[in-house]
């Protein structure tokens, strides 16, 4: 099965440029507890220079000759995991990163952005749904609203936390053979059945295809897909244009984690309604 994380082996890429930067000079540069590490990937957008990918549930450093060590990924890390060492290292080479960018950004599938004719996404056409005065609904001090504290509340059906696909890890148990939500985190706010319809106890990772960045998306799931043999997906988005590329994200993910996973789709309109899901999609293995 092929390498998820990159498209080249952490040895081979080594190979690739130690001839472009040979020079050997004390400085400072990342250091990664691998004991600390979770695998989570907040490090991996962090750094610009792209010297830091995840390899088999651990962040690791690419090259020494990608990491500046000024450090700027050190605050993305939730386990303390990345310090600054001073050490014997190849020199930094803004070239060589230059041309891992560039292949990178060439490698990786390119996920259509869908706009509207006129101009701006319908998705962030302001709109009102139902009557309202503005006016904030007392809170009784059950902590539910007054006209509802009688009412028994409704189960909640999540059974995972984190939820955001940025910060889930990709071996979290609950992921292993799973069959996972991918959910625009706009949905639920849609739908008000959403706990019963659709989570109901099932693994569950939300994130925005217009805010986010969908490249990162694609590596991370891929990852979560091929690490925890993930057995199918469910993607629930929205009925906006801009929503559509969630689709293309869980796609390309599985496309690249070389899996088979099957995947489907279930479109929730402004007004909370349900379209009926489609049946499985065939997804290309590589061969």
């Amino acid at each position: 099965m092929g390498q998820y994380e990159d498209h080249v082996g952490l040895d081979e890429e080594n190979r690739q440029f130690s001839e472009d930067s040979s020079q050997m000079i004390k400085r400072q540069i990342v250091h990664i507890d691998e004991e600390k590490c979770d695998g989570c990937g907040q490090c991996v957008p962090g750094c610009e220079e792209g010297a830091i990918r995840i390899v088999n549930g651990k962040a690791r450093l690419v090259s020494d000759v990608y990491c500046d060590g000024l450090g700027a990924c050190l605050g993305h890390c939730p386990r303390g995991a990345i310090t600054l060492v001073e050490r014997e290292a190849e020199a930094f080479d803004e070239a060589a990163v230059a041309r891992r960018l560039a292949a990178t950004r060439a490698s990786l599938p390119v996920l259509e952005t869908v706009m509207a004719t006129g101009g701006g996404c319908p998705g962030a056409q302001a709109r009102q749904l139902r009557p309202g005065n503005g006016k904030p609904r007392p809170v009784a001090e059950s902590g539910g609203c007054n006209d509802q504290a009688s009412e028994p509340a409704a189960p909640s059906g999540l059974a995972n936390w984190p939820v955001q696909l940025r910060l889930v890890p990709p071996t979290a148990p609950y992921l292993r053979n799973a069959d996972l939500l991918l959910v625009a985190d706009c949905a639920p706010f849609a739908m008000a059945d959403f706990h019963r319809r659709f989570l109901d106890g099932r693994p569950v990772l939300i994130g925005c295809p217009k805010l986010d960045d969908g490249r990162f998306y694609v590596q991370k799931l891929a990852q979560i897909v091929h690490a925890s043999q993930v057995r199918s997906i469910t993607v629930v988005r929205m009925e906006v244009p801009c929503c559509m590329s969630l689709m293309q994200i869980a796609q390309a993910a599985i496309e690249l984690a070389n899996a088979d996973c099957s995947l489907r789709e279930a479109v929730v309109t402004i007004g909370g309604v349900v379209q009926e899901a489609r049946h499985p999609l065939p997804v290309a293995l590589h061969g």
